[in-house]
């Protein structure tokens, strides 16, 4: 009986490790594709409004859907250092666009980076309390 339960937990471990191997590996995809965005030559285009409320909305997307994988993917790694990370990786996106000449880099869009990463850093949060206290409570009533 006790080999049958170590192999079912061997199996639990196995399939979260798998999960583990795929969070990082979608982390790591969207990073390199988000980069890649960032980073590649594009028509300069005058913007139409002085602050363009959409282009930071998608610098605040990417940056929010990147600080929640790498909370998922690397559970070990505390909360500040990946906001620290990812801030400065927005940081020196704009630093690069700026000083490459074919991108324009805007601290705006450094601030949406690091709002975006706030943002997903709640929504973790928010996460948390869902699914692991809300499923205590459930389960202390039953």
């Amino acid at each position: 009986m006790i080999l049958i339960w170590l192999k079912i937990q061997k199996a639990k471990l196995k399939s979260m490790n798998n999960f583990h191997y795929y969070l990082k590996f979608l982390f790591w995809t969207s990073f390199v594709v988000i980069n890649i965005l960032a980073l590649s030559p594009a028509p300069f285009l005058p913007p139409l409004e002085i602050f363009n409320w959409w282009d930071k909305a998608q610098h605040a997307i990417a940056f929010a859907v990147l600080a929640v994988l790498a909370v998922l993917a690397y559970p070990e790694v505390s909360k500040l250092r990946i906001a620290l990370l990812l801030i400065g990786q927005g940081v020196l996106i704009e630093l690069l666009q700026y000083y490459w000449g074919y991108r324009f880099g805007d601290w705006q869009d450094a601030v949406a980076d690091g709002v975006g990463v706030l943002l997903g850093l709640a929504m973790v949060r928010v996460m948390d309390f869902w699914f692991f206290h809300k499923h205590l409570e459930h389960v202390d009533k039953n």
